[in-house]
Protein backbone atom coordinates (compact mmCIF):
# COMPACT_ATOMS: atom_id res chain seq x y z
CA UNK A 1 0.00 0.00 0.00
CA UNK A 2 1.48 3.34 -0.89
CA UNK A 3 1.84 5.95 1.68
CA UNK A 4 -0.25 9.27 2.09
CA UNK A 5 -2.57 8.44 -1.07
CA UNK A 6 -5.12 6.81 1.32
CA UNK A 7 -7.96 8.63 3.61
CA UNK A 8 -7.74 8.27 7.76
CA UNK A 9 -9.85 5.29 8.12
CA UNK A 10 -11.49 5.60 11.43
CA UNK A 11 -13.01 1.45 12.90
CA UNK A 12 -15.45 3.12 15.32
CA UNK A 13 -17.02 6.11 13.28
CA UNK A 14 -20.49 7.33 14.95
CA UNK A 15 -23.44 6.70 12.77
CA UNK A 16 -26.70 9.04 13.84
CA UNK A 17 -30.11 8.34 12.25
CA UNK A 18 -32.64 10.81 12.15
CA UNK A 19 -35.01 8.55 14.69
CA UNK A 20 -32.20 8.60 17.57
CA UNK A 21 -30.60 5.48 16.46
CA UNK A 22 -27.28 5.28 17.02
CA UNK A 23 -24.31 2.89 16.34
CA UNK A 24 -20.53 2.38 15.48
CA UNK A 25 -18.93 1.04 12.18
CA UNK A 26 -15.70 1.47 10.64
CA UNK A 27 -15.44 4.37 7.70
CA UNK A 28 -13.37 7.24 6.38
CA UNK A 29 -15.42 9.72 8.40
CA UNK A 30 -15.93 10.24 12.11
CA UNK A 31 -19.26 11.01 12.20
CA UNK A 32 -22.01 10.02 10.04
CA UNK A 33 -25.65 11.08 9.72
CA UNK A 34 -28.48 9.39 7.68
CA UNK A 35 -31.92 9.96 7.71
CA UNK A 36 -33.66 5.89 7.37
CA UNK A 37 -32.40 3.15 9.40
CA UNK A 38 -33.63 -0.73 10.22
CA UNK A 39 -34.84 0.42 12.81
CA UNK A 40 -37.55 2.96 11.06
CA UNK A 41 -37.22 2.34 7.67
CA UNK A 42 -40.89 1.09 6.17
CA UNK A 43 -39.95 -2.16 4.87
CA UNK A 44 -38.31 -3.07 8.50
CA UNK A 45 -41.16 -1.55 10.60
CA UNK A 46 -43.94 -2.07 8.40
CA UNK A 47 -45.83 0.85 8.60
CA UNK A 48 -46.98 3.10 5.70
CA UNK A 49 -45.08 6.55 5.68
CA UNK A 50 -43.81 8.71 3.09
CA UNK A 51 -39.80 8.46 3.58
CA UNK A 52 -38.60 11.87 2.11
CA UNK A 53 -35.04 11.81 2.12
CA UNK A 54 -34.33 14.11 0.34
CA UNK A 55 -37.01 17.46 0.02
CA UNK A 56 -38.57 16.10 -3.08
CA UNK A 57 -41.51 16.87 -2.11
CA UNK A 58 -40.72 20.34 -1.29
CA UNK A 59 -38.20 20.48 -4.50
CA UNK A 60 -41.88 19.69 -6.20
CA UNK A 61 -43.50 22.70 -4.83
CA UNK A 62 -40.61 24.90 -5.12
CA UNK A 63 -40.94 24.13 -8.66
CA UNK A 64 -44.79 24.43 -9.12
CA UNK A 65 -44.77 28.13 -7.40
CA UNK A 66 -42.22 28.90 -9.78
CA UNK A 67 -44.15 28.16 -13.36
CA UNK A 68 -47.23 29.84 -10.88
CA UNK A 69 -45.06 32.93 -11.06
CA UNK A 70 -43.74 33.14 -14.05
CA UNK A 71 -47.33 32.42 -15.49
CA UNK A 72 -47.82 35.31 -13.69
CA UNK A 73 -45.41 37.53 -14.88
CA UNK A 74 -46.00 36.60 -18.48
CA UNK A 75 -49.72 37.68 -18.43
CA UNK A 76 -48.39 40.87 -16.06
CA UNK A 77 -46.23 41.42 -19.50
CA UNK A 78 -48.95 40.90 -22.16
CA UNK A 79 -51.41 43.37 -20.11
CA UNK A 80 -48.63 45.73 -19.58
CA UNK A 81 -48.06 45.79 -23.57
CA UNK A 82 -51.40 46.19 -24.61
CA UNK A 83 -52.08 48.82 -22.04
CA UNK A 84 -54.52 52.09 -23.37
CA UNK A 85 -52.12 54.37 -21.50
CA UNK A 86 -48.75 53.01 -23.65
CA UNK A 87 -47.28 56.34 -25.12
CA UNK A 88 -47.74 56.37 -29.42
CA UNK A 89 -43.98 57.54 -29.51
CA UNK A 90 -43.17 53.45 -28.76
CA UNK A 91 -44.82 52.63 -31.98
CA UNK A 92 -42.26 54.02 -34.21
CA UNK A 93 -44.86 55.05 -36.82
CA UNK A 94 -42.36 58.11 -37.83
CA UNK A 95 -41.75 61.46 -36.97
CA UNK A 96 -43.94 63.45 -39.29
CA UNK A 97 -47.00 60.63 -38.03
CA UNK A 98 -46.32 61.62 -34.23
CA UNK A 99 -45.84 65.02 -34.59
CA UNK A 100 -49.04 65.10 -36.08
CA UNK A 101 -50.70 63.44 -33.59
CA UNK A 102 -49.16 65.10 -30.61
CA UNK A 103 -50.16 68.50 -32.12
CA UNK A 104 -53.93 67.54 -32.13
CA UNK A 105 -53.58 66.14 -28.74
CA UNK A 106 -53.57 62.92 -29.06
CA UNK A 107 -50.32 61.20 -27.09
CA UNK A 108 -51.12 57.85 -25.64
CA UNK A 109 -53.02 54.66 -27.56
CA UNK A 110 -56.31 54.75 -25.79
CA UNK A 111 -56.39 58.14 -27.14
CA UNK A 112 -55.79 57.04 -30.70
CA UNK A 113 -58.52 53.80 -30.43
CA UNK A 114 -60.76 56.18 -29.02
CA UNK A 115 -60.59 58.15 -32.08
CA UNK A 116 -60.67 54.80 -34.18
CA UNK A 117 -64.36 54.05 -32.81
CA UNK A 118 -65.24 57.03 -34.03
CA UNK A 119 -64.36 56.15 -37.86
CA UNK A 120 -61.24 57.01 -39.53
CA UNK A 121 -62.60 60.26 -40.55
CA UNK A 122 -61.66 61.71 -37.76
CA UNK A 123 -58.25 60.93 -37.51
CA UNK A 124 -57.68 61.63 -41.09
CA UNK A 125 -58.96 65.27 -40.20
CA UNK A 126 -55.66 65.97 -38.42
CA UNK A 127 -53.28 67.81 -40.51
CA UNK A 128 -50.40 66.11 -41.80
CA UNK A 129 -52.04 62.52 -41.22
CA UNK A 130 -53.00 61.09 -43.86
CA UNK A 131 -54.08 57.75 -45.13
CA UNK A 132 -50.41 56.34 -45.57
CA UNK A 133 -49.82 57.16 -41.56
CA UNK A 134 -53.15 56.24 -40.54
CA UNK A 135 -52.82 52.88 -42.46
CA UNK A 136 -48.91 52.45 -40.78
CA UNK A 137 -51.05 53.15 -37.32
CA UNK A 138 -52.97 50.09 -37.80
CA UNK A 139 -50.24 47.79 -38.98
CA UNK A 140 -48.70 48.72 -35.70
CA UNK A 141 -51.44 48.43 -33.06
CA UNK A 142 -52.08 45.05 -34.51
CA UNK A 143 -48.62 44.20 -34.14
CA UNK A 144 -48.82 45.05 -30.36
CA UNK A 145 -52.00 42.69 -29.88
CA UNK A 146 -54.24 46.02 -29.87
CA UNK A 147 -57.97 44.99 -30.77
CA UNK A 148 -59.13 47.84 -33.47
CA UNK A 149 -62.76 48.99 -33.05
CA UNK A 150 -65.28 47.64 -35.98
CA UNK A 151 -65.56 51.59 -36.68
CA UNK A 152 -61.60 51.37 -38.50
CA UNK A 153 -63.02 49.36 -41.55
CA UNK A 154 -59.71 48.41 -43.62
CA UNK A 155 -58.19 50.98 -45.89
CA UNK A 156 -56.98 50.29 -49.13
CA UNK A 157 -53.76 52.33 -50.04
Amino acid sequence: MKEGIHPKYYPDALVTCACGNTWTTGSTQKALRTDVCSKCHPFYTGEQRIVDSEGQVDRFYKKLQARQQYIEELEAREAARTAPDRPLTELDLGKRATDALEKAGITQVGEVLDSLSEGEASLLAIDGFGRKSLADLKKRLRQFGYELPEAAEEIAV
